[in-house]
């Protein structure tokens, strides 16, 4: 069963066998072992993952780059680290999408000008992640706020006197034609 990472973060005990799935912010390798910074979006803050030698998958580590994909399964555990409550021991990792070498997002921040030329992936960036979340907090309170009130919430066309292609005369008043 999936856990997203925002619940793992929070977590209030150690826990076996889970499984989180997201993308590689970045990935520092050691020898024997690689840790991975990975998240899924459902919070600003990634869950270190460290991945020994002796892991499944491991074979393929430098595959495993940042923006690909991953599926780790492992233990949550105590982190020793200061900063982090908790990491993932991984069990099993998976690449389930590689991310090519041209990948244009890194751990650094990146600037506004810079996200408008790659609009499919500023989702991918704190920056719209923390917006996207506000927004979406701020949407679902105005949407309660009225649900409680018993508004119904419409949909409404949007009128406008815009006639770009021509549809408008599709209803006026034709002259007759008699002869």
């Amino acid at each position: 069963m999936r856990v997203l990472i925002k619940n793992a973060l929070a977590s209030t005990e150690a826990k076996d066998n889970i499984t989180v799935k997201g993308w590689i912010r970045t990935r520092r390798d050691a020898k024997g072992f690689s840790f991975l910074e990975l998240n899924d979006g459902s919070c600003l803050t990634g869950l270190q993952v460290i991945v020994d030698a002796q892991v499944p998958g491991y074979a393929d580590i430098a595959r495993f780059t940042t923006g690909a994909s991953m599926v780790v399964e492992g233990n949550l555990v105590p982190s020793p680290a200061a900063g982090q409550k908790w990491e993932l021991r991984a069990t099993r990792i998976e690449l389930a999408g590689e991310a090519d070498a041209t990948y244009p997002l890194q751990k650094k921040g990146h600037s506004l000008e810079f996200l408008r030329t790659i609009a499919h992936l500023r989702p991918r960036s704190n920056l719209f992640g923390a917006i996207f979340r506000t927004r979406s907090r701020l949407a679902y309170a105005v949407h309660q706020f009225f649900q409680e009130r018993d508004f119904v919430y419409v949909h409404t066309p949007i009128i406008t006197a815009s006639d770009c292609e021509g549809p408008g005369r599709c209803f006026a008043s034709q002259p007759s034609r008699a002869t």
